[in-house]
């Protein structure tokens, strides 16, 4: 599977867990161990600059992109294999999907929730087939599932909404989803 990009969603801090940092090295080094290019928001803070230099370090490639209000306050990492600069939040993450074949949601705040819930809408309006894979890293994700749940329960959705994203607990299981989902056909894209 040459030529995969993998967009990772995640907080520009490290969280109040050590998991959450852990799980972001590994997942860094597993991108590039798979030769996928890591696309991802471009900040060399939190859990985004762990999961970058774990890539670099590892030999990987990365594709960053930050929109200009942000450089400053995210610490933009020019030293990307890609450094795009948009002019906003809204442009950054069409780009981030658009150039990516999978996203993975590791922890994060409402950042990384936008995101998600972005990335969940347009597949479920058919803009993408992409999988989506949230890691659940310690559990971290599980009120978010619970909303998910009784967004469906309340009739405000389908349950065939569930179809749209994945959840594992461990880099090694998401790498697998990943896997798997990538060797299977996509008929849409974004």
């Amino acid at each position: 599977m040459a030529d995969i990009s993998v967009c990772v969603y995640c907080g520009s801090r490290d969280g109040a867990d050590p998991a959450y940092a852990a799980a972001a090295e590994t997942l860094g080094r597993a991108l590039a161990g798979e030769s996928w290019r890591l696309v991802y928001g471009a900040g060399d803070v939190g859990l985004m600059g762990r999961v970058a230099r774990s890539a670099q370090e590892a030999g990987g490639q990365t594709f960053g992109v930050i929109p200009k209000h942000l450089l400053d306050v995210e610490v933009g990492k020019r030293d990307l294999s890609t450094f795009v600069v948009t002019e906003t939040m809204h442009e950054r993450k069409k780009v981030m999907l658009m150039n990516a074949d999978a996203v993975v949601l590791l922890p994060g705040g409402a950042g990384s929730l936008d995101e998600f819930f972005e990335a969940l809408t347009w597949a479920q309006l058919g803009l993408h087939a992409k999988p989506v894979v949230l890691l659940n890293v310690a559990g971290y994700w599980d009120p978010l599932l619970a909303l998910l749940d009784h967004v469906i329960d309340q009739g405000f959705a389908e349950p065939s909404l569930r179809r749209f994203w994945g959840k594992t607990a461990s880099v090694e299981d998401c790498l697998a989803s990943l896997r798997s989902a990538l060797s299977r056909p996509s008929d849409a894209s974004v």
